[in-house]
C-alpha cells in the first residue's frame, strides 16, 4: 500500500473510531441515570412503607414537584439570560466600559451570598413564593452568565473586528455577524452553569413555599424518614445530571460550524 493511501486509510479508521467513541460517551450518561432510577425503584420496592412514607414517594405528589422544580429552573434561566446576555453585551462597548465594575460587584455580592440567605431575606421583606424564589435564583446564578457573555466578547481577536469595518460593516452588522458568533461558545458555557447552579439551588425554594422537590428533602428530615429523604435526593441529582446532559448537547449543536 503507498504512503498517501495508507494515511487516508489511517484518517479514516480514526475518525471511525473517534465517532463511535463519541456515541458511547453520548449514551453513557443516559443509561447511567436510568440504572439509578432503576435502582432506586428497586430499593423502595422492597421496603414496607408506613402511611406517611406512602403519602410522600406518590408517583402524583413527585410529578407535581418535579414539574414544579422544573419551573422554577426555567423561568429562572430564562430571566437570566435575558438579562444578563444584552448587559455583558452592552458593557463591552467602548462607551460603557468605565460601568463595568458596578454590575461585576453586585454580580458578585449576589453570587457569594449563600442562596438560603438571599430567599430568607427576600422572605422578610418581601415575602414567600415562586416569585420571591425566582428573584434569588436569578441573584445568585446571573454572574456566570454576565461574565462569560463579557469574555467571550473580549476575547475576540481585534484584527477581526478591524476587517469587518474596513469591509464598510456598521458597528451593528459587526457585533451580530461577528462578535456575537464568535463568542457563542463561551457565552453557552455560562448558560450551562447557570443551569445547573439554578437545578441545585431550587431545591432551597422550598424553604419559602415555592414547591419543588426540595419538598421531599424537607419533609424527609422533618418526619426522620430515610427513604423520603433519600428518593428527594436521588431524584435532584438525576435532574441535575439530566439537565447537564442536555445542555451539552444544546452547547454542541448550537455551536457555530468550524469553532
Amino acid at each position: 500500500m503507498s504512503r498517501p493511501l495508507y494515511r487516508a486509510e489511517a484518517a479514516r479508521a480514526t475518525t471511525e473510531g473517534g465517532g463511535r467513541t463519541g456515541v458511547t460517551s453520548l449514551w453513557a450518561t443516559p443509561a447511567l441515570l436510568l440504572a439509578v432510577l432503576a435502582a432506586l425503584y428497586f430499593y423502595l420496592s422492597r421496603l414496607r412503607l408506613d402511611t406517611i412514607e406512602a403519602r410522600a414517594i406518590n408517583p402524583g405528589v413527585i410529578g407535581t414537584q418535579l414539574v414544579e422544580h422544573l419551573e422554577l429552573v426555567a423561568v429562572s434561566t430564562v430571566l437570566v439570560i435575558v438579562i444578563a446576555v444584552p448587559l455583558g453585551v452592552l458593557l463591552t462597548r467602548p462607551r460603557l466600559r468605565r460601568f463595568v465594575p458596578v454590575p461585576m460587584a453586585l454580580a458578585n455580592i449576589g453570587q457569594a451570598v449563600p442562596t438560603i440567605g438571599v430567599l430568607v431575606l427576600l422572605a422578610v421583606t418581601i415575602g414567600i413564593g415562586f416569585q420571591k424564589a425566582i428573584i434569588a435564583l436569578v441573584l445568585v446564578s446571573a454572574l456566570s452568565v454576565l461574565r462569560n457573555t463579557m469574555v467571550g466578547i473580549q476575547g475576540i481577536d481585534p484584527a477581526l473586528i478591524d476587517a469587518g469595518r474596513g469591509i464598510g460593516l456598521s458597528k451593528a452588522t459587526v457585533l451580530f455577524r461577528i462578535e456575537l458568533p464568535l463568542a457563542v461558545p463561551v457565552m453557552l458555557s455560562g448558560v450551562r452553569v447557570a443551569l445547573i447552579f439554578n437545578v441545585s439551588s431550587a431545591t432551597l425554594a422550598a424553604f419559602t413555599n415555592a414547591g419543588g422537590l426540595g419538598d421531599l428533602i424537607n419533609t424527609g428530615i422533618a418526619v426522620n424518614r430515610t427513604p423520603i429523604l433519600l428518593t428527594g435526593s436521588v431524584l435532584t441529582a438525576v435532574l441535575a445530571l439530566a439537565i447537564d446532559w442536555l445542555a451539552g448537547l444544546a452547547e454542541r449543536f448550537l455551536r457555530p460550524h468550524g469553532l
